[in-house]
């Protein structure tokens, strides 16, 4: 791993980047934060988390992208992930790109996953020049689907998710779509 801070991109307010040695313990902290994890079946082990960032860096080093390490640029504070990273599991609708997002809570209520949204999808139809992003989240997490909506991502529908058959609470899933003619026709950007 590296410790170099070099951003891919950024937003009015926020830095996208490649995973660094230093985001391990603090991304581990959030997945050790039940308020954070609320919608996840279990919290997550320091192993687990640095083989979370592993397979980010091993994305981004492959096809260019990744959840991003964020951080906000006035205070240079890492705050959490945003960003685009391949699902493989078995649906109907995969192997496909989401989008997708999980911030510490102090950072919450301040608009950062709509903002960090937004940049990513403009960089997933701008740059990378994917035809369609996905996103999904369990339909008890209103939180992930309010940032879906804000967006611009229109439902799909709903599904069970096949890695979550083990929890009747998290298995039923909704499913978000933006295409690239659907974003730039909305002039979805903040550049």
């Amino acid at each position: 791993m590296s410790t170099d801070k070099q951003y891919v991109f950024t937003s009015a307010r926020l830095g996208f980047r490649n995973w660094i040695d230093a985001d391990v313990p603090l991304m581990a902290a959030m997945n050790e934060d039940a308020a954070v994890m609320e919608f996840f079946p279990k919290l997550l082990t320091q192993e687990e988390t640095l083989g979370f960032v592993i397979m980010q860096q091993q994305s981004f080093a492959a096809k260019g992208y990744c959840y991003f390490a964020v951080d906000r640029l006035d205070t240079d504070a890492f705050i959490g992930f945003i960003g685009l990273y391949e699902k493989t599991f078995e649906a109907d609708f995969t192997p496909c790109v989401d989008i997708g997002w999980r911030l510490a809570v102090p950072h919450w209520g301040h608009g950062f996953a709509t903002e960090g949204a937004l940049r990513c999808l403009e960089f997933a139809f701008n740059t990378l020049a994917l035809d369609q992003v996905l996103s999904m989240a369990p339909v008890v997490n209103k939180k992930s689907e309010a940032v879906m909506t804000k967006i611009g991502m229109q439902q799909v529908r709903r599904f069970k998710h096949p890695l979550l058959k083990a929890d009747a609470r998290l298995e039923d899933c909704v499913l978000y779509s933006m295409t690239m003619d659907a974003f730039r026709g909305g002039n979805k950007t903040l550049c």
